[in-house]
């Protein structure tokens, strides 16, 4: 009867203890970055386009480029020309509530946005202090050209434009800014020695390095996820003629980016080399999660038009495999932090000829 006593004291002990520990908490789902405010466009995936498992549309109107991810994949800062205003600003889109924040100055004009320390900032390029109304347009009777703006000095802020402190501040092109994935050093393209040419700098601006030294334009540099490596676009040529024209250009502050291949160099500037070389513009390269690939946007097969792909290619090298097969304009490709994700920009499903929109794909490797 003791014996049986203390079994049941026993039992009545284990349950108490049981009774008394709190409930395992339900694994907290993996955050999907589709805001509500995001549209289904599965129907505007076009055949050949495995790659995407499903398609939301992120903005609705205007030209909208460049959305890159924070490092912790919740939000995009992307610039946006619309009816208000008439050359690019900066927007954070808030990607658990569809909130989108203008984070420049609404006066001038900006490009190539970018997330650094831990998100608690941002960083961008913009001519609003050499005045408040949009720079000129290029003169395109000299063909399509982009303006290499001297007015373009690098900005950062907080995600909520407070806080804007300049970074550099000297005569001469100084944008298409981004980070290494540790925060440590900024890549830019910069007009300062009078090639267009690569630097990186630490975000305080010392260690200032030039890592290109060929004539022609460099810029739309991207570090790899392991900070070893640095992908670009560039034109290089030894032909005099493309070198004179080159010159001309830009002396004029243009650049002719008709014929533009993706390079990958060491994080230090050596060992240079080519990854495409097609008779079109090649742009917007960034690495694939396992860094073993570049996706970028191309008009290769037709380089007279404006039918622009994404593509993947080895960083090993090799022929270019398609990613997108739309008629029109796919570009600045850039994969989420988790690697599941691809945010790009295209024409696809526009009210509007040219209408630019951001698009989430579902990657499916």
């Amino acid at each position: 009867m003791r014996r049986f006593l203390v079994l049941c004291a026993a039992l009545l002990a284990v349950a108490l203890l049981i009774a008394a520990k709190p409930a395992a908490k339900p694994a907290a789902k993996p955050f999907r970055p589709v805001p509500p405010t995001a549209a289904v466009a599965d129907s505007l995936i076009r055949t050949g386009e495995s790659h995407f498992a499903h398609l939301y549309q992120l903005t609705f109107g205007g030209q909208n480029a460049e959305a890159y991810w924070s490092a912790d994949g919740t939000k995009l800062i992307y610039q946006w020309t619309n009816d208000e205003w008439k050359c690019d600003q900066q927007y954070v889109l808030d990607l658990k509530t569809g909130k989108s924040t203008l984070v420049s100055t609404g006066k001038g004009r900006t490009t190539c946005g970018y997330f650094y320390a831990n998100d608690s900032r941002v960083l961008f390029a913009s001519t609003h202090a050499s005045g408040d109304s949009c720079p000129p347009e290029p003169d395109m009777s000299k063909g399509y050209t982009w303006a290499i703006y001297p007015s373009y000095d690098i900005w950062t802020a907080k995600p909520d434009g407070s806080d804007l402190q300049r970074l550099t501040n000297r005569d001469g092109y100084d944008a298409e800014g981004t980070l290494s994935p540790d925060g440590e050093w900024l890549v830019f393209t910069s007009k300062r020695d009078g090639d267009v040419d690569l630097y990186k700098m630490r975000m305080d601006g010392t260690g200032l390095v030039r890592l290109t030294d060929q004539p022609g334009y460099d810029g739309g540099a991207f570090f790899s996820h392991d900070g070893k490596q640095i992908v670009w676009r560039t034109h290089r040529t030894a032909d005099s003629t493309a070198q004179a024209t080159f010159r001309t250009l830009l002396a004029q502050d243009l650049v002719k980016p008709s014929k533009m291949d993706l390079w990958v160099m060491n994080a230090d500037g050596t060992n240079q080399r080519r990854i495409t070389d097609k008779p079109a513009a090649s742009f917007a390269p960034f690495f694939t999660p396992d860094d073993k690939s570049i996706i970028y946007s191309s008009n290769w097969p037709d380089p007279r038009s404006r039918n622009f792909d994404l593509w993947l290619v080895p960083v090993a090298g090799g022929e270019p495999v398609p990613v997108t097969r739309d008629t029109d304009f796919d570009g600045f490709p850039m994969f989420s932090p988790d690697g599941k994700w691809l945010v790009f920009c295209s024409n696809r499903g526009g009210k509007v000829a040219g209408e630019t929109n951001v698009f989430l794909a579902e990657w499916r490797p």
